[in-house]
């Protein structure tokens, strides 16, 4: 079993900033990638940014320049700092990790409970 945390979601003004945090915990031998996607009401669910286990990130082209991930891979986290955010920013924020299980050495692939962000004036 993994467990999955996150933090830092909550209500802020357009252009504004907030950073999502996301600590992952439990049958863990080796993570892949850990990333961010985002589901917004009606919407389906979007990759926000990702980061692979050697540091490359990758971004959606509507937060280039304005989001950057970062990981700890000591502490098995992975960060969302969100700049200049804008209304369409608004969704649930779902951290997502792509491991190999220590119970079973197979892959996995493990999503968060969600993080509200809402960006409104």
């Amino acid at each position: 079993q993994v467990q999955l945390v996150e933090s830092g979601g909550g209500l802020v003004q357009p252009g504004g900033s907030l950073r999502l945090s996301c600590t992952a915990s439990g049958s863990i031998y080796s993570i892949f990638a850990m990333g961010w996607y985002r589901q917004a009401p009606g919407k389906q669910r979007e990759l926000v940014a990702g980061i692979t286990s050697a540091g490359k990130p990758n971004y959606a082209d509507a937060v280039k320049g304005r989001f950057a991930i970062s990981r700890d891979s000591a502490k098995n986290t992975v960060y969302l700092q969100m700049n200049s955010l804008k209304p369409e920013d608004t969704a649930i924020y779902y951290c997502n990790v792509v491991l190999v299980s220590s119970d079973d050495l197979e892959p996995d692939d493990s999503w968060g409970q969600g993080t509200q962000v809402t960006v409104s004036s």
